[in-house]
């Protein structure tokens, strides 16, 4: 990956929670398979640098990668058992940053693809790439932790970490189904993990190929923060603690997008952290009983709980006071 993504891949901010990873447990003989099925990609770019990224085989001569490790590229070859396969064409989505380019005679095993709108919170996932310089396969593990509808699909957040490097690798579910493409990660430590939908690669594979080079877009994560999607909206004043501007750009989600469990749970975060409790109570159950495997707003029902039960007993030890 060159410099300039690395620098715009750091601008996107983390969340401001962190939960614990349960992991997945795939047999060493699927992930051994499943292997076989992501690649490693090597491209120059027009200025000289070069860079790196991972793609997975999606079809006879076809593999998606993201379209930032291809950017202002005049040379993109795949590895496969060591040896480069050129790239000769590319399908292009810039705007979800997904990318499928042609390499003929291509000989991989393809992945099987699933549905990335049905998976659910808590689902264990893993990650197959190829990060920094190495040229074998990592795989990460971790479990499905935020689901954001977007145009047909959705965009998944999950705690399966990856490095730069790994861009445009896979996610898989526990069945070894495809069901994302690993894509952008927020700066620091506790980095939190985005990966683009299956439905949108499955999207891109019936329009016509371009040669490599053609005129680039930026994708949606790298627009101006107001014409991001709320669900990236709301990490920089949760990040910063600005519960005020969480709660306007909450409540401009809510009314955007009503039947969203996310936009509910910002609301209600945003509700408790100014001590709202009431409104946050209601809100927290309003996100449930949009997405019952909401974990997150099942804790902060219970931290509302203990904050009230508190309450109650001050109250009451001051009444036997008087």
């Amino acid at each position: 990956m060159n410099k300039s993504v690395t620098v715009l891949l750091s601008t996107i901010w983390v969340h401001c929670f962190f939960s614990s990873v349960a992991l997945a447990s795939p047999s060493s003989d699927m992930v051994d398979a499943l292997n076989a099925q992501v690649l490693r990609v090597q491209v120059k770019h027009n200025n000289g640098s070069q860079g790196l990224g991972s793609a997975v085989v999606i079809a006879k001569s076809q593999v998606v990668t993201n379209c930032h490790v291809v950017k202002d590229a005049h040379d993109v070859s795949v590895m496969v058992n060591g040896v480069p396969h050129v790239a000769t064409g590319v399908k292009a989505d810039w705007h979800h940053d997904l990318c499928i380019l042609t390499v003929a005679k291509l000989d991989a095993p393809i992945a099987k693809m699933g549905a990335s709108k049905n998976l659910q919170y808590e689902t264990p996932v893993f990650t197959i790439g190829y990060p920094d310089k190495t040229t074998e396969p990592v795989n990460t593990f971790g479990v499905v932790k935020g689901i954001f509808p977007m145009d047909d699909s959705v965009v998944i957040r999950a705690t399966s970490p990856f490095r730069l490097g790994a861009s445009g690798g896979g996610v898989f579910d526990d069945t070894g189904t495809l069901v994302g493409i690993i894509t952008l990660k927020s700066r620091g430590n506790q980095a939190h993990y985005y990966y683009m939908p299956v439905e949108w690669v499955q999207a891109l594979m019936d329009k016509p190929a371009q040669v490599l080079g053609a005129k680039t877009e930026k994708p949606f994560w790298a627009a101006m923060d107001k014409e991001r999607p709320y669900f990236m909206q709301v990490v920089q004043p949760c990040v910063s603690q600005d519960w005020k501007s969480l709660l306007t750009v909450s409540l401009e989600w809510v009314s955007h997008e009503p039947n969203t469990a996310e936009s509910w749970f910002y609301l209600a975060m945003a509700e408790y952290e100014t001590k709202a409790y009431e409104k946050a109570t209601e809100h927290f159950n309003k996100a449930l009983s949009l997405n019952e495997g909401h974990r997150q707003a099942t804790e902060y029902l219970s931290k509302i709980n203990e904050k009230t039960a508190s309450a109650r007993v001050a109250i009451n030890q001051l009444a036997l006071l008087d």
